[in-house]
């Protein structure tokens, strides 16, 4: 056993807002579940991997993701039994995070307005002028694009 390795990362996307609970002693768990695509030459399927995470990182998870954010877990795979309302023993298989980066960049709704991009200075070496007229642009060609 010593030279086993339990460890699984994945990228995928959250499938609906992670659940958040808290504990008698006020530790944050977060669940959710990501969609992660396998393509071979003849198909291609997604499958759905449930993750846990716990503490901080709960409640970063919590606060930040939500349905349909890009992420990279990595963590150990577990199954865990549990006993459901009718009694009957039930199983789930999921995985501990203990690593979670965003990816994707930041959802449209949440973006800040950023400052318009700077205005090149060459225009493909003609400005325009009145009623449709151009005439070639005297300072675009001094300098080297390298």
């Amino acid at each position: 056993m010593a030279n086993d390795l339990n460890r699984c990362e994945f990228i995928g996307r959250l499938g609906k807002d992670p659940e958040v609970r808290y504990t008698a002693d006020s530790n944050a768990i977060c669940n959710f579940s990501i969609a992660v695509g396998y393509k071979t030459a003849t198909k291609e399927t997604t499958e759905w991997v449930r993750i846990t995470t716990f503490g901080k990182l709960a409640g970063i998870c919590a606060d930040y993701l939500k349905k349909g954010s890009q992420v990279f877990v990595a963590g150990r795979m577990t199954t865990r039994k549990w006993v459901n309302k009718d009694g009957v023993d039930q199983y789930t298989t999921e995985v501990v995070a203990d690593q979670m980066q965003m990816l994707g960049g930041r959802p449209a709704e949440d973006a800040t307005p950023v400052a318009a991009p700077a205005k090149p200075k060459s225009d493909g070496g003609y400005r325009a002028m009145k009623e449709g007229t151009f005439v070639p642009m005297e300072s675009d060609f001094d300098d080297p694009p390298f």
